[in-house]
This record gives structure tokens, sequence and C-alpha cells, in this order.
């Protein structure tokens, strides 16, 4: 049984590209369940967030093509499109990118923390879908103990500058004054939620929040003294505002071309700033070459959110050394779990024969007792007839074979049986 990692990230795969292969949390039960079908069932995980969609199986290196196949299909592209962008890894080096991806060192923001909660989220999804067994519970349950140890040992996450605060720093260079601007939040998940909070320390103008549903926009814009809006309102509305920040689950863009032109002219061409951190875009891609309008998406802010990146570099080195500790000692594990190597099937063997052993003297100790034989004599013999069982091996071998092996099964024998407890 092999691991690997097959996927596209922000290193390897451009916006549009990943937007195609972007899952939603409650998408992700339902798209493990046709890809384990496509391959017969294997242990699976699917990871996907702005920056990356990653599947990791626990089944043979052959169906990774298999896996491609798939991919493609979902996403509507080829699978020759697909392969030019894509990375596989396998073993230990699977092992040490989703280790590293876990630490925040894969992230577009050098040792961000959010992408951890995204893991342990597609997880539990994936463990509640029965898609995971030992292997890939292993795998990710030590990547969460490694991200934690970076976190704590390794000054990783200092000085990292989030999307969100990377926005408002660009919105500060547009704005002379952000006391004077009226931001627009579009959506209320975790990501406008972040965002918020850093706008609403500016103490902008106005906030307002349009979501699908008003419940949980309410909530959000109690929070920062905002109002709510429909998201169906937002055409008729969008002139208004001189920020807009957008991030939701929508597959298609929800802010077009003509909305923003027609939003444009009602402002008499006053400069609008719009991001984008939606994966797939909530934004049209079109709207970027207005004249009067500043849009970023997140690869757009990469640059940004690299400040501050050469006073981490320490960290990195540091997190590097926990990190290979860790992929070590998951190779072990599954080393102990091959069946080429002996190893567990040797423990079963051995359980098995010490069950069996146990079974037997205590069925001649009852059968003892039963017909009235001295309770200290029947566990006195008990004891003898399972030390004789244990030992009956080692002594035959220190009986047998020539000088050189006779030397080996004493140094052996010695190791196993005399070491002093501790």
């Amino acid at each position: 049984m092999a691991v690997w990692a097959l996927g596209i990230n922000h290193h390897t795969a451009p916006l549009d590209l990943r937007g195609r292969f972007a899952f939603a949390l409650d998408q992700i039960a339902p798209t493990l369940a046709g890809l384990r079908s496509a391959l017969s069932g294997p242990e699976a995980a699917i990871i996907s967030t702005c920056n990356r969609t990653e599947i990791y199986c626990a089944a043979d290196a052959q169906a990774i093509d298999r896996t491609v196949d798939w991919m493609a299909q979902a996403g509507g592209v080829a699978p020759a499109l697909l392969r030019s962008h894509a990375y596989t890894l396998h073993d230990g080096l699977a092992a040490r990118h989703v280790f590293r991806v876990a630490s925040g060192l894969d992230s577009m923001v050098l040792g961000e923390a959010q992408i951890l909660g995204q893991m342990k989220d597609a997880v539990r999804v994936a463990n509640e879908a029965g898609a995971l067994g030992s292997t890939l519970n292993q795998l990710f349950q030590r990547s969460f103990s490694v991200a934690k140890e970076v976190r704590t040992a390794t000054e990783i996450g200092a000085h990292s500058i989030s999307m969100a605060a990377a926005a408002v720093r660009l919105a500060s260079q547009l704005f002379e004054d952000l006391g004077q601007v009226r931001v627009l939040f579009v959506g209320a998940g975790e990501m406008i939620e972040l965002a918020a909070t850093h706008f609403a320390a500016k103490s902008p103008k106005s906030i307002a929040i349009a979501n699908r549903t008003l419940e949980r926009g309410e909530k959000l814009a109690s929070r920062f003294g905002g109002e709510v809006m429909r998201l169906a309102d937002l055409p008729a509305r969008l002139h208004e505002f001189d920020a807009i920040v957008s991030c939701t689950a929508s597959t298609l863009p929800i802010i077009g071309l003509g909305a923003v032109e027609r939003a444009l002219k009602q402002r008499k061409h006053r400069p609008m700033f719009m991001v984008d951190l939606a994966v797939p875009r909530d934004i049209e891609p079109e709207v970027k070459g207005l004249e009067d309008v500043f849009l970023y998406t997140v690869d757009d802010l990469a640059s940004v959110v690299q400040t501050g990146q050469a006073q981490r570099q320490a960290a990195v080195a540091q997190a590097e050394v926990i990190i290979d500790a860790g992929v070590q000692s998951f190779l072990h594990w599954m080393g102990q779990r091959d069946p080429q190597n002996g190893v567990v099937p040797l423990i079963r063997q051995l359980n098995s024969q010490a069950d069996t052993w146990r079974q037997a003297e205590l069925a001649r100790a009852r059968k003892q007792l039963a017909r009235g034989d001295d309770v200290e004599a029947v566990l006195e013999a008990l004891a003898k007839g399972l030390t004789q069982k244990m030992l009956h091996g080692a002594m035959a071998e220190l009986h047998a074979g020539d000088g050189p092996a006779r030397a080996h099964a004493v140094e052996t024998i010695s190791r196993l049986f005399l070491r002093k407890e501790r």
C-alpha cells in the first residue's frame, strides 16, 4: 500500500484553473464518493482552499493515472492540461508535503494558520464519509501534531501579513483617508469576517454586508455596526461603495462587467477598489480592464503578503527540522505495517500463539481444580507450563546450529530475556 498526493496549487496553476477544481466543504463528501467509486474504494481525502486542491490516497500508485482522468473530467479540462500543472508525490515526499502544508510553509502567506483549520475540516468530512482508514488517519493526525510543534517551537507565524491585512494596506494606498470610505463585503464566511475585522479597525465611513442569507449577514454586520443587504440588491447599490471585498462559494461570478460599468457611471467615474478573494472568481476578470477600477485577486496579493518573509527564514529552517523528524516517524510506522517486511504479521502470529498457550494452560488448570487438586499446586503448574512454552523456542535455538549461529542466538536471547527492567 502506497501513500500519494495529487494536486495543483498557487505555485503550479493559474487562478482560473484552480477555480475549476475548488470544492466547497459541503461538496467534499459527494465528490469523495465519486472518486472512491472510480478507484474501487481506496482511502481518500480532498483538501480544497483558495490556493490548492489536493487529493490524498492510500492506494496503489497505478491509481494516479485514473485519478488524473477523474479529476480532469470533474473540472471540465483535458487530462493533458491538468497534468501540465499538477504534481504527484509519493510516500515520504507526500508526507513531507502535507506536513509543510499544515504548518503553513507551503502557503501564499508564509506561516499563516488558516490552512490548518481548513485541513481539519476536510479530514473531518472525509472521516464522516467513511473515506479514511488507518493510514490516512495516521498521516493527517501526525500532520496536525507536527504543525502544533512548529507553531510552539518556532516563530514561523511572526510578522505574517494575511490576505485581509494586505487588502487594507492596498486600500490605504489608494484612498487618502479610509475614514471616508464606504466598504461593502460580499459573503459572510471566515475570510470575509477576517477582512471586515481589519477594515473595521480603520473606522471606515460605513460597512455593509451582502449575503445570500440575511440571518448570517445580520450576525456579522451587527459586530461592526454595519448594515446588511440581500445579494440580489447588489447590482442596484454597487455604486454606493468605494471598496468591495468579495469571497463567496459561488461557482459563477456574481459581480459582472456590466454591473460595474453602470456603477462607475453613477459614481461619475470616482475610483472603485475591489478585492476578489474567491476561488472560483466572484468578480468577472474583465472588470480589471476598466479605467477607474483597481481589482485585485488572491494571486495579485501575493507580493504584498510576502512582506516580512526575510524575518521568518530562520524559523523556516527550524520548522523543516521538525518536519523531517515527523516524516521519518511516519515512514517508520508505514514500514512496520508493510506485509513485505513481516513485522505486523509476526506480531499478530506471536499474539495468537501466546493466546493459544494461555487457553491451553487455563483449561488444564480448570480441570485440576475441578477434581479438587491443591490450588497452590495448580497455580505453580500453570506458571511453569506457560514459562516452558515461552522458553521452548529459545532453548531449542541454543542447542541447535553451529558456532556462529549459536553465538548469534545467545546474543539475541540475552537481549530479549535478560534485559534489566528500568
